[in-house]
């Protein structure tokens, strides 16, 4: 095998012609168009953040409906029948939950 000896210096990549020189009408319109100000865009509209809906487990809402009925019954004074305030409370945080 031959060993092959690699060199640190890089090889210089060939220059690019130089653009020839534009004529002076068409300088006079790039000269033109870069002193208009430029157009601002509107900022791009935030996307809402999607909120995840946090489902209570079955203790959970039935805690909460249990401390509905007792609200709305102590807002009836307590007088009533407590299957009526516990459907009333049912309705209530199903309408809150959904």
């Amino acid at each position: 095998m031959k060993a092959v000896k690699k060199s640190s210096a890089k090889s210089a990549a060939p220059k690019a012609a130089a653009p020839k020189a534009a004529p002076k009408a068409a300088a006079k319109k790039v000269t033109a168009a870069k002193k208009a100000p430029a157009e601002k865009k509107a900022p791009a509209a935030k996307k809402p953040v999607a909120t995840k809906k946090t489902v209570p487990t079955p203790e959970e809402r039935y805690r909460m409906i249990q401390d509905a009925a007792y609200f709305i019954a102590e807002r009836h004074g307590f007088n009533g029948d407590s299957a009526y305030f516990w459907s009333l409370a049912e309705a209530e945080i199903n309408s809150n939950l959904s």
